[in-house]
């Protein structure tokens, strides 16, 4: 079987020399199975001493503290904090409404570009990553690994993907938390424009699992702020539906429910511990990703 190369305008070697020293830390207790830079849960053998407990047959002999048995000629073992690596899962939507592309590129590149970020990052710092794209269902999905060969597989994966009409958030988000197996980060990128309850039903589900869910939206400037005039076409990415009417009628009240709309999105991911981040395609993404990354760190 031949491998198909990974186009070279996915990635762009300049953009990750400028993220690579920034490191993507999930805030909470995260599981793993590797150290590296996040707490676990778990009692572990590492370099940061945790307690004394007994011991019992099959525990490693060289962990065992032979000054306190010299005092009380009993045998225990030192346990300590175990540092692990984050599983990080990203779910990127591909349903017809990211095709839009009013400033020369469109959500879905813009997401695919995004999450090979994202992917670089924390490959780079030795955690393990997957992804899952999805539109009315799971359309694909990668198993998280810790691996180098991850991010090309991910390169690859994002490389040949093309939006599917349309989304259905209620049924693909609960069979995308389904595949999340371990406690971890879930970065979900996407414009959102789905039905709201069965978002946040989603999100819910990913939440209870005790996952922490990052929300990226991703918006065509025209989308968000009308910045047009005169007659305009307006047409449904996913039904193809259109519509011609003007502008400048309909500005005001087009921002407004758009307004009350981001509004109501970001009260009720508030609500639910979640992180909302909006971007615009034109927005540069590197220096988007650099400020939301510094700004986390702090």
């Amino acid at each position: 079987m031949i491998t198909p190369a990974i186009p070279t305008n996915l990635t762009d070697p300049a953009f990750f020399m400028r993220i690579g020293n920034l490191e993507l830390r999930a805030r909470g207790i995260v599981e793993g199975f590797l150290h590296g830079l996040h707490r676990s849960p778990f009692i572990g053998y590492s370099v940061e001493f945790a307690s004394h407990r007994e011991y019992v047959q099959g525990d490693d002999l060289r962990h065992i503290n032979w000054k306190l048995y010299a005092r009380q000629g009993r045998l225990y073992v030192k346990e300590f904090d175990a540092e692990t690596n984050m599983e990080l899962q990203l779910f990127v939507d591909i349903s017809g409404s990211m095709e839009c592309a009013n400033s020369g590129v469109s959500k879905l590149q813009y997401a695919t570009t995004l999450a090979a970020a994202l992917a670089h990052l924390a490959i780079k710092q030795h955690d393990a990553v997957g992804i899952t794209l999805y539109a009315d269902k799971v359309i694909a999905h990668l198993e998280p690994k810790a691996r180098a060969q991850q991010l090309d597989e991910i390169l690859r994966l994002l490389a040949n993907t093309t939006s599917r009409p349309p989304s259905d958030v209620g049924r693909a988000l609960p069979l995308a938390a389904e595949l999340c197996k371990h406690r971890g980060m879930v970065v979900v990128i996407s414009d959102f424009f789905d039905d709201e309850a069965k978002l946040m039903l989603g999100f819910d589900q990913l939440r209870y699992r005790l996952h922490e869910v990052l929300a990226l939206q991703v918006w065509d400037r025209w989308e968000r702020d009308l910045p047009l005039d005169g007659n305009v076409c307006f047409t449904d990415m996913e039904t193809k539906a259109s519509l011609t009417t003007h502008a400048d009628g309909i500005r005001e009240d087009y921002l407004k429910t758009v307004g009350q709309w981001r509004k109501n999105l970001s009260q009720n991911c508030q609500r639910r511990g979640i992180e909302l981040v909006e971007m615009t395609t034109d927005d540069p993404l590197d220096r988007v990703l650099i400020d939301y990354l510094v700004s986390r760190a702090r």
